[in-house]
């Protein structure tokens, strides 16, 4: 069931009308009840797979909990990451390994190898298990309590605004607030207010800008030979926008739907691409994510604790990671080091350039220097975006052949460019949507409060002029029908 669905447009309200009438007692009951009926819609047997993750990490935190010998608790942490990440590796990485086992075998005349199975990805499944796994290693650490109600944890795993696409939750918030809500009535007209504003700015996100700029960049990417260095460049860019648009669009819907309800869910964009370095982009780019793999492994391994040298073999393995967590494809992975060199890079070259901003007389605070920081970072996020988004590293590498030995600045009046997917009034409504999304992100940058504190402090009439104004433009401009496909968000299959 997809946020921009008729069956979501039905299903949520009737969840949150149940929701404040029900006796308070009843509510994580029934809000369990409604997030594996929104799970199993896509598939039913999902249920099963979620609850056996949920019995194994619940009943590891309460043995976690219940040891006083370190040796042993520490065994049950890892038996309890081994089984929820064996069940990920089936799902997700069995074909991806027997693929690679295949090209070693291959050259020495071994017989292929073939999957035993024929398994289907099943939606969010790397989000609900880091989100599980994360509880262990808490109780582990002694930075949470476990959990003794079984269905409050239950809902921790499987809260349905944000369990197929995050934030990923930690425990110690999400499950006190599953405590809260279950305790006292808590309908404010404010969090209502707020929370419909995200929601709608979300679907205008998703619907008007990811889902129409998507046809420019399927057109491009489909055919890397046609690209020339115009179409590569935009192409790139379109992509930035897309998935930007549209993973920030489904949690702007997921942070909306939890406020509603009366959950504080975690910001998990915040103006990525107002970033000045690498660094502070993977601060503002899908934050949850950045804190587990800065928590749970980063971290662990010895962060910054144990010499420069380790440092950087610490960053390289955590970005490797998680552009292997991003899918079973050596393009990821790829796309994670790109990062993590990145990063490194940055680094390293922190003390040149402040010298030399120094000696040629720079004002770094100047608004020129964060104009320049900001194209720098944006231009190598688009770069690494290309193999984000190819299909496979040699077609990224052919993408970014045709752009160097095919410079074709006429395209840029030709009007080859409407070629690729976009017509002129196709393009004409995408860029007024962009123009407000810039507004917007503007005012989030430097005000620091995201679009729904701040309509929600707004007067009545003009919160209701933009909730018109962005509902009006989904259902007149946003791209669905019965030719178009808009049922998955790029991050379901993640």
């Amino acid at each position: 069931m997809a946020f921009n669905s008729f069956h979501f447009l039905v299903f949520f309200p009737a969840v949150v009308l149940i929701y404040y009438i029900i006796p308070v007692k009843l509510r994580t009951l029934w809000l369990l009840g409604a997030s594996y009926y929104f799970y199993m819609s896509w598939n039913a047997s999902y249920g099963l797979l979620i609850l056996f993750s949920t019995v194994v990490t619940y009943f590891g935190g309460r043995i976690i909990g219940a040891l006083s010998d370190a040796k042993k608790k520490k065994a049950v942490l890892i038996l309890t990451f081994l089984v929820n990440l064996g069940i990920l590796f089936v799902f997700k990485y069995l074909d991806m390994t027997i693929d690679l086992v295949n090209v070693i075998l291959s050259p020495m005349g071994i017989k292929r190898v073939s999957s035993p199975f024929s398994l289907i990805l099943p939606v969010g499944i790397s989000f609900y298990t880091f989100q599980a796994l994360s509880y262990a290693a808490d109780v582990y650490r002694n930075e949470t309590e476990p959990e003794k109600n079984f269905i409050n944890y239950a809902l921790f795993v499987s809260f349905f605004p944000q369990l197929v696409a995050g934030p990923i939750e930690r425990s110690k918030k999400l499950l006190s607030n599953i405590k809260k809500v279950s305790l006292e009535r808590n309908f404010s007209y404010e969090k209502l207010s707020e929370g419909f504003m995200l929601m709608t700015w979300g679907m205008f996100q998703k619907m008007v800008i990811a889902d129409r700029i998507s046809f420019f960049v399927d057109g491009v990417f489909g055919n890397p030979q046609a690209v020339g260095f115009v179409e590569g460049v935009f192409g790139a860019i379109a992509f930035a926008i897309q998935i930007y648009c549209d993973f920030s669009g489904y949690s702007n819907i997921a942070v909306g739907a939890g406020r509603i309800m009366g959950f504080d869910l975690m910001e998990n964009f915040n103006t990525p691409y107002f970033a000045g370095s690498i660094a502070e982009f993977w601060r503002r780019w899908h934050i949850s994510l950045s804190l587990w793999f800065r928590d749970y492994v980063y971290i662990p391994l010895g962060g910054n604790r144990k010499g420069r040298v380790v440092k950087y073999r610490n960053i390289l393995i955590t970005f490797l990671l998680s552009g292997l967590w991003h899918g079973a494809d050596l393009s990821f992975v790829v796309w994670g080091g790109i990062h993590g060199l990145y990063q490194i890079a940055g680094d390293l070259l922190k003390p040149v350039k402040e010298k030399t901003a120094k000696l040629l007389k720079v004002n770094t605070e100047a608004f020129s220097h964060r104009l320049l920081r900001i194209f720098t970072t944006f231009t190598l996020t688009c770069f690494a975006w290309v193999f984000f988004r190819a299909s496979s590293v040699k077609e990224a590498l052919v993408y970014f052949k045709h752009m160097i030995t095919r410079f074709d600045p006429w395209s840029l009046f030709d009007e080859s460019l409407f070629t690729f997917g976009l017509d002129r009034r196709e393009v004409g409504i995408l860029m007024a949507a962009l123009i407000i999304l810039v507004i917007v992100d503007i005012y989030r940058y430097m005000a620091q409060k995201d679009i729904g504190r701040f309509m929600g402090a707004e007067n009545l009439w003009f919160r209701w002029i933009v909730y018109i104004a962005l509902m009006v433009a989904c259902v007149v401009y946003g791209e669905y029908g019965v030719d178009f496909d808009s049922a998955q968000f790029i991050y379901f299959r993640f």
